[in-house]
């Protein structure tokens, strides 16, 4: 069977220097798929290859079983909805309005819907360009949500959505990402905490280096061995309540050398 996102041999470069190379990565519908890595592994720079933003080096992305470059703007806009990590807007929009500019045809009461959704209902009227950075964040979310509505079937890329976002709304912006999956849509989210990624994602892939260090459930990938290997740096991985908890080990410089001192 055809995954609803798939990408074969995806290279990416940018100043002179290969920031992705030859990563595969399937993504079946209903599916949300996290990608985790250190700064610099190329995450940002792979989602925005999958949602046709990045041009590709080499290798092909398909979404829906068509190769994206076969497909006009139009019909990307309908194949698939993007969070990026910033949202640039200048223009003083109020929080209902952007989320409006998600399509055509969407009515005023069910924009105010998707603000909801994020828990910025109150300010509909605010303008945007007054809220904080993690505020911003959300109703664009609602936005996005708003567009992948109206797109059946559509993939949705989140870039780091709760970066800016404190633990509660990070849960309520990644049960949004939940939610869509369980729609039908494939999805793929960057997350840079880890215990996050092993919670709500069915599957999670460690970048390192621009390639793929490891694939598969977040209990098979998420080991203090590959993890440490990608971030060197050691981490703990305890088992919960709620699933993983993943922490990384202090690291006392003072005590490194002595140690090294005593050998």
């Amino acid at each position: 069977m055809t995954a609803a996102i798939e990408a074969r041999g995806v290279a990416v470069a940018a100043g002179g220097a290969t920031i992705v190379d030859g990563v595969d990565l399937d993504v079946g519908d209903g599916e949300l798929v996290a990608l985790v890595g250190p700064n610099g592994a190329g995450k940002s720079t792979l989602l925005g290859a999958l949602a046709g933003d990045r041009r590709l080096l080499r290798g092909a992305v398909r979404l829906g079983g068509r190769d994206l470059r076969a497909l006009s703007v139009v019909e990307l806009a309908k194949a698939r909805a993007v969070l990026p990590q910033r949202a640039s807007l200048a223009a003083p929009y109020t929080a209902l309005e952007v989320v409006l500019l998600a399509r055509r045809g969407l009515e005023p009461a069910a924009a105010r819907r998707y603000l909801d959704d994020v828990q910025l209902a109150a300010f509909a009227a605010r303008s945007y360009l007054t809220l904080s950075g993690g505020e911003q964040q959300r109703v664009q979310l609602a936005r996005v949500l708003a567009q992948l509505d109206g797109a059946p079937g559509a993939a949705l890329f989140l870039d780091e959505p709760t970066a800016a976002l404190d633990p509660h709304h990070q849960a309520v912006v990644l049960a949004l990402a939940r939610r869509a999956a369980r729609a039908g849509h494939p999805v793929v989210v960057v997350l840079h905490d880890l215990t996050l990624a092993a919670r709500w994602a069915d599957r999670v892939t460690i970048l390192s280096g621009g390639r793929t260090l490891a694939a598969g459930a977040p209990e098979d990938v998420l080991t203090p061995v590959l993890l440490a290997a990608a971030y060197d740096t050691r981490f703990e991985v305890l088992r919960g309540g709620g699933g993983l908890v993943i922490a990384q080990v202090a690291h006392d410089p003072h005590r490194a050398g002595a140690a090294a001192a005593a050998e």
